[in-house]
């Protein structure tokens, strides 16, 4: 996930722990757009027999910014109940789940959907069914039914998921974590003295034949827009929104050592969020990152620091000597990275990629940024941007995008030249990767609503 486990104390509490968000105008229904929220990380499809579910005591929340101040002009808010039938098993089914209302199925839950804006509180569903977890041919037979079933019509074009879905995000967390081995460059890294280092070869996709909990909407461009715009030119400034997720959590909680609950009181604070993928993971630095995570995208400028001079950056060279450039001796200012602070905080203005801009304005927030304008690619490119296309990130984020390797590249110098003319990105920086693609992993996905594709269940064998 694009945002597991990045930040010590969320590392903690996997429930709250917003994974990945994705933002893009549908390409089956092309009028609306589909916002994806993730959490609860690396589910291993054989987690019973408490199998994975969204917590009660969590208040998740997808922020939509229309008019680029970095706060949120329009918020929907997903809280869930769970009903357990019989607490004298402790079994989650009992036979065969074919139906959403299935007696058999021992814990089951439900959740409300509310839409905040400059109006009011709007409640839009209430007591909405989630899917069981996928637990295997017994007992979940027909998942895709299911899963079907738990697509619900909140009326004005609205439609809302919450359940468990294959995880689409792919990377190689083995190598990035092992001091930057990257597995197709393992040859030209700096090893430290070492010497029983492998030969360069594919990467291996740590998310493989794993789950998340996912919450989708999928609404109409006009109930996100600024003034309900819905033009087509992909030039003007209402086109663009700018999304991120959160979780938040009570502020007191008190335990009940007799009874053995658990009793959550106070105003609700924000514990998680995420805008662009691996914004808190890479970038921001480790005494940061649990700060980061309570902090609203409009105070973002006070990290801006670590978004013009990226870690990441400056150790490339170091770790791959004669492979990546030294941004740094080119950078003829001495100051920052224009590039990334405009992909990442600002959006990217008009003028610096024909066609296209999904500027927000001056205020550095870090934000998924989506310019509804710009109809879905008749041919996708999983580079986006740097591939062609400019339907994906970071032109919002589609499910299948390979975020790792588009913003790896940028870091290493592929979108330097957008600020600097005179600079030809180094090869290497445009061919960087941790060696991943959707294709050979046969990441599963939809070609609908909800667009992840079916969670993996524990008894089937994993595929290769």
């Amino acid at each position: 996930m694009s945002s597991h486990r990045e930040a010590p104390e969320i590392s903690k509490d996997p429930v709250a722990d917003s994974t990945d968000v994705y933002a893009f105008v549908s390409p089956d229904k092309p009028g609306n757009v589909t916002l994806i929220a993730n959490y609860v990380p690396l589910q291993g499809p054989a987690g019973g027999p408490n199998f994975y579910e969204f917590g009660q005591d969590v208040l998740y929340e997808i922020h939509v910014d229309n008019n680029g101040n970095g706060y949120a002009d329009v918020t929907y808010q997903f809280r869930f109940t769970t009903e357990v039938s019989d607490p004298n098993t402790f079994l989650y089914n009992t036979g065969p789940i074919e139906s959403l209302d299935s007696a058999n199925w021992n814990r089951k839950q439900f959740y409300t959907v509310t839409r905040v804006d400059g109006r009011g509180s709007h409640t839009l569903g209430s007591g909405l069914a989630c899917p069981p977890c996928n637990i295997g041919p017994l007992s979940t037979p027909d998942y895709p039914a299911l899963a079907a079933a738990a697509v619900h019509d909140l009326g004005g074009g609205c439609s809302v998921y919450a359940g468990q879905r294959a995880e689409g995000f792919y990377i190689d967390l083995g190598a990035i974590f092992d001091l930057g081995d990257l597995r197709p460059f393992a040859s030209d890294h700096n090893r430290f003295g070492l010497s029983n280092y492998p030969t360069n070869a594919p990467g291996v996709n740590s998310t493989l034949n794993l789950n998340v909990d996912s919450i989708a909407l999928q609404v109409p461009v006009s109930d996100l827009t600024r003034g309900g715009w819905t033009g087509t030119s992909a030039s003007d400034s209402r086109a663009v929104i700018g999304v991120w997720t959160s979780a938040s959590r009570q502020r007191v909680r008190l335990y009940d050592v007799n009874g053995g609950q658990i009793l959550n009181s106070g105003p609700f604070t924000q514990v998680s969020r995420l805008g662009n993928p691996l914004f808190n993971e890479v970038i921001v630095p480790m005494g940061k990152k649990d700060y980061w995570n309570s902090q609203s995208p409009a105070h973002d400028k006070q990290f801006a620091s670590f978004v013009a001079h990226p870690e990441l950056a400056a150790l490339l060279p170091v770790l791959y000597p004669g492979v990546f450039p030294n941004l740094a001796a080119l950078d003829k200012a001495g100051t920052s990275r224009a590039d990334l602070e405009a992909i990442l905080l600002t959006g990217i203005p008009s003028g610096i990629i024909p066609g296209f801009q999904n500027y927000t304005g001056a205020t550095q927030a870090d934000e998924l940024r989506l310019n509804t304008a710009i109809k879905p690619s008749a041919s996708p490119n999983i580079y986006g941007l740097l591939g062609g296309d400019l339907a994906g990130f970071p032109n919002g984020r589609r499910v299948f995008d390979d975020v790792t390797a588009i913003e790896l590249r940028a870091i290493a110098g592929v979108t330097y030249a957008l600020v600097d003319k005179s600079y030809t990105p180094d090869a290497a920086a445009g061919a960087v990767t941790d060696g991943l693609t959707p294709d050979s992993l046969n990441v599963p996905y939809l070609t609908s609503f909800p667009y992840l594709g079916v969670p993996h269940s524990g008894y089937t064998p994993p595929s290769i």
